[in-house]
């Protein structure tokens, strides 16, 4: 179950690249279009470049949060063989749900799914803690 579990993360890493990738690009059609000059680049003032520039920071910032609580449950699993058949759905689930927040914050950036997709991310990682808690300790 392990290496199903391992495939979840590097979903997450793959996810990760991809939204640096995206946000590489904006930065540079901003540079290209004199939205943001290359100087604005050694401060990271990048208020002019525009909300799909910023947006895209932002999100690239988001992959380094919660999935930070991410990868220290599934390496805490593994590590005290905590993982299943229900803690690699989860954490699948996790990797799904930001995936779809990734796609709803950098395309139509509407508020309300944005949000409940992130919530549900947050309940999954709680659920992967919850999850291994009770394997560990019998409950």
């Amino acid at each position: 179950m392990d290496k199903y579990l391992l495939l979840a993360m590097f979903a997450q890493i793959l996810l990760t690249f991809s939204v640096m990738i995206i946000m590489g690009r904006r930065r540079f059609t901003a540079a290209k279009n004199r939205t943001i000059s290359m100087s604005d680049f050694a401060t990271m003032k990048l208020e002019h470049a525009g909300d799909k520039v910023r947006v895209a920071d932002r999100n690239f910032i988001n992959q380094f949060e919660m999935p930070m609580f991410f990868f220290v449950a599934c390496l805490a699993a593994m590590q005290m063989s905590a993982v299943g058949t229900l803690f690699t759905a989860v954490a699948w689930g996790f990797v799904v749900s930001r995936i779809v927040h990734t796609l709803i914050h950098i395309g139509s950036n509407k508020v309300k799914p944005r949000y409940y997709s992130f919530l549900t991310g947050c309940l999954l990682i709680l659920a992967l803690w919850v999850l291994i808690i009770l394997r560990i300790f019998g409950v």
